[in-house]
Formats: structure tokens, C-alpha cells, sequence
């Protein structure tokens, strides 16, 4: 099944790519993004575990994946080997691609 893609070009801001060495402990760990904020967590390449700590569920990620994060939602991410990806901040939900 076919990942949901959304478009980026509304987002108000993003972070840099982080990679398997540089993504940060706190994106580790549980955190939530704050109210009214969404987020879209894009992999550029490789691979990487999202975990949805409402419900713990998991979904590997692989290249060109795109995960919608609405807000109030604790989240973390979990490497699985190499990965590229960067984060995408929206003031409201985003629009599918």
C-alpha cells in the first residue's frame, strides 16, 4: 500500500536533515509536537521506525514515505540502520499531495 504524501510547500518551517548520526536523542525519546502545530515526517532515504505512543503502534518507514503527527500526540522515532529525513511544521493540517 501506497504511503500518503502531503504537500510541503505550506509548511511554515522545517528542520534540517538529519541523518542516523545527527537526529537528536529528544526525537528518540517521547515528545509531541505542541498545540495546534502538525507535523509531516519525511525519509528521503533508508529507513527508520515511527511509534505512535498512544496505542503503540509502529510503522517502518523506508524512502519517500511521508507520517502525518498531529498535535498533542506523543510520538518517537527509533533508528533502524541509515536514514535521511527532516520534519515539516503547519500551522493546520496539511493538504495530501
Amino acid at each position: 500500500m501506497a504511503s500518503q504524501k502531503f504537500d510541503l510547500g505550506t509548511a511554515y518551517s522545517a528542520t534540517s536533515e538529519f541523518d542516523e548520526l545527527s537526529l537528536p536523542a529528544a526525537l528518540q525519546a517521547t515528545h509531541m509536537t505542541k498545540s495546534g502545530t502538525h507535523a509531516v515526517l519525511v525519509i528521503y532515504s533508508g529507513h527508520i521506525r515511527y511509534v505512535d505512543e498512544r496505542d503503540d503502534s509502529h510503522r517502518l518507514m523506508q524512502a519517500g514515505d511521508h507520517q502525518l503527527i498531529l498535535p498533542d500526540v506523543p510520538h518517537h522515532v527509533e533508528l533502524t540502520g541509515a536514514v535521511a529525513l527532516k520534519i515539516h511544521f503547519f500551522h493546520q493540517m496539511p493538504t495530501s499531495a
